[in-house]
C-alpha cells in the first residue's frame, strides 16, 4: 500500500475542479492499494501514466483533461500530490 502525501491537498483540489472529484477520488483509492514496485507494474493499472525525470509521474484524469503530477518513491511506497490542473492542448 501506497502513502499519499498529502491527501488534504488532493481533496482541496476536489473543491478546486469539482468536474474532476469523483476522477481524483478513484485514481486515490485505486492507488493506494496498490502493491507494485516500478513504472512497469503501474502502467498495468494506468497504462497512460507518463514517467519524466525526478520520479514524477504524470496521470491523466477524466480523458487526458486534467493531469495529476506526483512524485513517486516505489522503494518507500511514497507518493507525494505536486500540482493538478487543466491539461490545455
Amino acid at each position: 500500500m501506497f502513502n499519499i502525501i498529502a491527501r488534504k491537498t488532493l481533496l482541496d483540489y476536489c473543491k478546486r475542479y469539482r468536474d474532476a472529484a469523483s476522477a481524483l477520488k478513484l485514481w486515490y483509492h485505486v492507488i493506494q492499494k496498490l502493491d507494485i514496485n516500478n513504472l512497469n507494474e503501474l502502467r498495468n493499472y494506468f497504462p497512460n501514466a507518463s514517467f519524466i525525470e525526478d520520479n514524477r509521474v504524470v496521470f491523466n484524469i477524466c480523458g487526458n483533461r486534467y493531469w495529476l503530477v506526483t512524485r513517486i518513491v516505489f522503494e518507500f511506497k511514497i507518493i507525494q500530490i505536486k500540482w493538478f490542473g487543466k491539461h490545455s492542448v
